[in-house]
């Protein structure tokens, strides 16, 4: 692993933003894996005024979203793809045609799962995948005791998750309670992983996963298992650590 230490919010997403875009401009055809949530948001204004600054091209880039809520239409304002649409899509060059987000319609959920794994394995694969950590050390929507054998799936969220949504809806009862996401398989098969970590509370997930014990109680641990991760962590995360900005595990 490597960490790159940065002060601040900002300083995380002009990182994370700078890293992302040096990817697409040495390879325009990049398969892009990408995160909702607060913690990108910054990374995704940073990459829009990059494009409308310096041009930076999207037009071959081939997206996919690690999930997206069961219940919720497209259209709705909560749902990731209005959210990637309004912080990320709508402002760049990029085909819709190669944007992938999974399905949160319940009438077709059998099967997209199954079907959204399938499309990435076509594309070649992911070569840059986006994270973010939950408190309860989840990425994407794969809560604690999740298989690291697991495949996209469909998954019951925990009540930490569900609370730590909930300000983004206008009641807690709004909140869903299921969620399509890519597994802890599907992620470990990006060829590289960029996690970014900022706040006061996400510090506890943060030093237990630098912690390096790996267990299905904890999915984020499995990251210890990939050969290519680099973490990108605000002052506020690391809890006053210290040292260089490499640091292999």
């Amino acid at each position: 692993m490597k960490i790159i230490e940065v002060t601040n919010y900002q300083e995380m997403s002009k990182a994370a933003a700078d890293y992302i875009i040096s990817k697409v401009q040495k390879s325009p055809n990049l398969i892009l894996g990408l995160a909702t949530g607060g913690t990108p948001v910054g990374t995704y204004k940073y990459l829009v005024e990059d494009h409308k600054k310096n041009k930076t091209s999207y037009k071959d880039v081939t997206t996919f979203n690690l999930d997206e809520y069961v219940g919720l239409a497209k259209e709705n304002p909560q749902s990731y793809h209005s959210y990637m649409n309004e912080h990320f899509f709508n402002h760049i060059d990029i085909n819709p045609a190669n944007t992938h987000i999974p399905n949160g319609k319940i009438e077709s959920i059998k099967d997209e799962p199954a079907a959204y794994e399938e499309l990435i394995k076509e594309s070649g694969g992911i070569d840059l995948q986006i994270l973010g950590i939950g408190q309860n050390g989840h990425i994407g929507f794969n809560e604690p005791g999740t298989p690291f054998s697991s495949n996209s799936h469909i998954i019951e969220l925990a009540p930490s998750t569900i609370e730590a949504n909930a300000r983004y809806f206008e009641s807690p009862e709004e909140v869903p309670t299921k969620a399509n996401t890519m597994g802890i398989n599907t992620i470990m098969r990006s060829k590289e992983i960029l996690l970014l970590v900022s706040g006061e509370n996400k510090r506890q997930a943060l030093t237990q996963l630098l912690e390096g014990k790996i267990s299905e109680s904890f999915p984020a641990s499995a990251l210890l298992n990939h050969p290519n991760v680099v973490i990108i962590a605000d002052e506020a995360a690391r809890s006053g650590r210290t040292g260089s900005e490499k640091h292999d595990q």
